[in-house]
């Protein structure tokens, strides 16, 4: 279940953030009404269906990796489902990826790169108890299967293996925490990580309001709008932008457009 937290003022945002232990992960959004679902959910949208959404990530991946090599030369191949996954979503391409990022003030940053300050929408950022979450779905997996005994501690490192062999392999209706083992430069800057629905034809909301998960910390802070310019004074303060976010000419791009659209106001 995702509780909703109502931020007062900057203070009590720093202060909400800061207190929670690292074992949380983030995600921001420009627009608080915006649900949590990945790039594949809002593409298929109203139209979803289980048997839609199989065929979808089925064809989409079957026709990326075909054409892979004719847009990438000779450059490296990844080697995991959730490494295809991964590139594709950081093309643009719609997946049952959602980004997440272990820093709340990266995340924060990627509320703000999408926001419209002309449309005064409340932003909101997402905070996810990464190990309860992890043992939850561990624990689920282990009922279904009594061969399999391992605990969050024993996958690190494991898990984008695991959610190959075993998580998607099988479809468990869990939610799983992963980064793909080869990690590219954007992610690491990004301190990134997504959070995915282990069964391709269940949307994340639904996954996450499983009996299971009913006592895994799920916040939603609401943040009002008034606090756009204080949030960009923050974040210019901590040097977080899209120059150190993205570490490219596009990333100083961004970086013009937000300092752009705070002046404009």
């Amino acid at each position: 279940m995702i509780n909703e937290t109502e931020i007062k003022d900057s203070e009590d945002l720093i202060r909400s953030l800061n207190q929670l232990p690292n074992n949380f992960i983030f995600r921001g959004h420009a627009d608080a009404s915006w649900k949590l679902e990945s790039t594949l959910e809002r593409t298929i949208g109203k139209k979803w269906s289980t048997e839609l959404a199989r065929k979808f990530e089925d064809h989409y991946l079957n026709l990326f990796k075909s054409k892979y090599h004719i847009y990438n030369g000779s450059e490296h191949e990844p080697k995991s489902k959730l490494a295809w996954l991964s590139v594709m979503q950081h093309y643009g391409a719609p997946t049952r990826l959602i980004d997440f990022t272990e820093s709340p003030y990266v995340a924060l940053y990627f509320a703000l790169e999408a926001y419209n300050p002309l449309l005064k929408n409340d932003l909101a950022i997402y905070a996810i108890d990464y190990n309860s979450i992890m043992d939850e779905s561990l624990a689920y997996i282990s009922r279904r299967d009594s061969s399999f005994k391992k605990t969050r501690h024993e996958i690190i490192g494991k898990q984008d293996e695991l959610f190959d062999d075993v998580v998607d392999r099988f479809s468990y209706e869990v939610v799983w925490i992963t980064e793909p083992l080869e990690l590219n430069a954007r992610i690491d800057r990004q301190s990134g990580t997504f959070l995915i629905s282990g069964d391709k034809e269940k949307r994340i909301e639904d996954l996450l309001s499983n009996d299971m998960y009913k006592n895994v910390e799920i916040i939603k802070f609401i943040i009002p709008n008034e606090m756009y310019e204080n949030i960009y004074a923050l974040l210019r303060k901590m040097n977080i932008n899209a120059k150190t976010i993205y570490g490219d000419l596009g990333g100083l791009a961004k970086s013009i457009k937000m300092d752009m659209q705070v002046h404009a106001i």
